[in-house]
Order: structure tokens, then sequence, then C-alpha cells
């Protein structure tokens, strides 16, 4: 049986909250893939040569779902391994939370086929990932800790050094 090759892809994205009142939203995107049919997830992509996190989490959120974004402070990171044209990739993910500050839903780009605002409690049954689901549930914990208001000041309210959640995606 033939080894396979390995390989480290790193990416970065955000969870976009916005608020009805005390009651926060984040946005998702569905993608059709042929090995996974239909996926709802979390925006995110690949860095461009020389790009930061930030920039690339920043870019990435407003290309794929037409919002722009202001980071508010760091997530958690994600890891995950999974298997592509033999190889075995072991991919990290670095996620922000943030803040609309323009844009549109309606002029996000290709990679989504369908973008729209969800409750956080919404996230466990549509979102398709184990690692983003934990994700997001950690962050709804985080923002209810605030009492339900906007975040403020990123320095006050960091959400702690970046941890890994495992599972594969």
């Amino acid at each position: 049986m033939a080894r396979l090759r390995t390989a480290t892809a790193t990416s970065a994205g955000g969870i976009v909250v916005r608020y009805e009142g005390t009651v926060p939203y984040l946005v998702v995107g569905m993608r059709r893939r042929d090995r996974d049919g239909v996926t709802w997830t979390l925006p995110k992509g690949t860095p461009h040569a020389g790009e930061t996190r930030e920039g690339t989490a920043t870019r990435e959120v407003t290309e794929e779902t037409g919002l722009a974004v202001r980071i508010v402070e760091p997530l958690a990171s994600i890891d995950y391994t999974f298997v592509q044209h033999g190889t075995r990739i072991h991919k990290s993910v670095h996620y922000f939370l943030m803040e609309p500050v323009g844009g549109d839903l309606a002029q996000h780009d290709h990679e989504f086929e369908d973008v729209r605002w969800i409750r956080f409690d919404e996230a466990p049954s549509l979102l398709t990932f184990d690692t983003e689901r934990a994700l997001v549930a950690r962050a709804a914990a985080h923002l209810a800790g605030r009492d339900g208001q906007p975040p403020t000041d990123a320095a006050e309210h960091a959400l702690g050094s970046p941890a890994v959640i495992g599972g594969q995606e």
C-alpha cells in the first residue's frame, strides 16, 4: 500500500456578528461540493503571499460574504486533517470575531451559493462541521458573558489565547 504524501495548509476567517436588540446573529455560507454535497460553513480562505492572518481573514470574509468587516478580537484556531489528491493535509484555520461595517450579503462571491444571517442557536443544526459548531458555541458563550452587549474593545474582551479544537472537516 502506497504511503500518502503529507502537507500543511493555513487559512483564516471569521465569525461575523450583528445584533438585533440583544440577540446576536452570525453569517454562514452554503457551498455545493461533489464529495460532501451541500455544506454550511463559516467564511474563511487562504492567505496571499505576505498577507497577515488578520488581513487574510478580513479579505476572505469580505469576498465570501459581501460584507465589509472589522476584527473585534481573535478567536480559537481549528485544526483538522483531510486527504486530497493523494496527499494528507493538516490544516489550521485561524478565526476572528468580527462586526460588519458595510457591504451587503447580496454581493458575496461565487465561492458560496447562499449567504445568510442566522441566530447562534441555529448554528448547531445548520453548520456542517463539528469543529465549526464547537467554535461557534464557544463564541456564543463568550458573547453571552457580555450580557448580550455588542463588543466594544478588543483588548478588554479578548477571548484568550487561540486554542485547538480537534476533529476532521
